[in-house]
């Protein structure tokens, strides 16, 4: 009997143990919390940058920025220099949303907002497809996918 009552112990201590190394998943606002550069950029289906590609229709990009280090502030760099500042939030739910918003200029066409799908998220890569068309890229919509530089 006292076997038994000592392999019962050592079970329940070991699911206590096993349960309790499980990594907590951090929340996505949090994965996605960093400074972010352009890796490859899709405007429309043409593929118009790749970083160290060496023929880039739109080498610009290599400026790309999108800084979301901060809990609540936002820094959007475009691929023409032009930098905007302003406040982002995370919309979760079944299409995770990535909003940019009261950015100072605005940004043309947009009433001081972008919004972006964020297609999937890692420590190391962050893909997102702007929701409205880009004046400034001819009326595409585009897609990112963003390393940390």
């Amino acid at each position: 009997m006292k076997r038994i009552c000592t392999f019962l112990g050592a079970v329940v201590i070991g699911v206590f143990l096993i349960s309790g190394c499980k990594p907590k998943v951090k929340p996505l606002s949090e994965i996605i919390g960093k400074v972010w550069s352009a890796q490859v950029v899709k405007e429309g289906s043409a593929v118009v940058y790749t970083k160290g590609g060496t023929n880039n229709v739109q080498a610009g990009y290599i400026n790309f920025r999108l800084d979301l280090s901060s809990p609540t502030s936002v820094t959007y760099k475009e691929r023409d220099g032009n930098t905007f500042t302003g406040q982002w939030e995370l919309q979760e739910g079944t299409t995770n949303t990535l909003v940019l918003k009261n950015l100072t200029p605005q940004p043309t066409g947009t009433s001081g907002t972008i919004t972006f799908t964020i297609n999937s998220s890692s420590e190391t890569e962050f893909v997102i497809t702007r929701t409205t068309a880009s004046q400034k890229t001819g009326g595409t919509i585009n897609n990112y996918t963003l390393v940390t530089p």
